[in-house]
């Protein structure tokens, strides 16, 4: 990667937050709402891609429409908001972030009115410029059409970016805007997909800014 980034972009869900039990535990109820199989950890972290509903029709066997993934994605909510308190941060969220020395913000595909208080709750507003969430009532979608509007609303020519993410769709989104990423393994993505994408990739928060710094040029291989 290029050095000298100006502005950096974090994922929340499964980067700065650690909450992939919870979302599998959360995604397993909306299967089991519909007698459906369940997944573990790792068969989540190999098959999860977005649009999420073409992940759900996966795992279930059948098509999933726009009305069967909004009660999909509503059970999916519930689940996720009743376990939210035990999710902690990634072990080195807070020293990756301290180690970033231009700006950064924050863009989750979660609901925006349910995120910005959390993000508040772990003590992080302060950290961001400004902090975006999904302004929808049912999610599941892909990130780029959000970073594009992040990045206007922010006035950051997306050439200027590097997004930290754990997903294929965020490296996808930071190409959509002309900018790069870097790839965290301790997400919702398989490790061995990541990095068949050829995009950087790290196995720590830290490493991945050392990444998008340019400080070295690769972890995690």
């Amino acid at each position: 990667m290029s050095p000298a980034h100006p502005h950096l972009v974090w994922d929340w869900n499964g980067t700065l937050l650690n909450d992939l039990c919870l979302v599998v535990t959360a995604t397993n109820a909306a299967f089991a709402s519909v007698g459906g199989p369940s997944v573990t950890s790792e068969e989540h972290r190999t098959r999860f891609r977005r649009p999420i509903a073409d992940y759900y029709a996966e795992v279930l066997g059948k098509a999933v429409d726009d009305e069967a993934f909004g009660r999909l994605d509503r059970i999916f909510h519930d689940a996720y908001r009743t376990g939210l308190t035990t999710c902690e941060l990634a072990a080195d969220a807070q020293t990756a972030m301290a180690s970033w020395e231009g700006s950064q913000s924050l863009l989750s595909m979660w609901f925006h009115e349910e995120l910005v208080p959390t993000v508040h709750t772990y003590g992080l507003t302060g950290r961001f410029i400004r902090v975006d969430g999904l302004r929808a009532t049912v999610g599941g979608g892909r990130k780029a059409e959000s970073l594009e509007r992040h990045l206007a609303e922010l006035g950051v020519d997306g050439s200027s970016v590097v997004l930290i993410g754990d997903s294929i769709d965020d490296a996808d989104a930071a190409l959509a805007v002309g900018g790069r990423a870097a790839l965290y393994t301790g997400g919702f993505t398989d490790p061995a997909r990541l990095r068949a994408s050829g995009h950087p990739v790290a196995d720590t928060l830290t490493d991945a800014v050392a990444l998008a710094t340019g400080k070295v040029s690769s972890a995690g291989t």
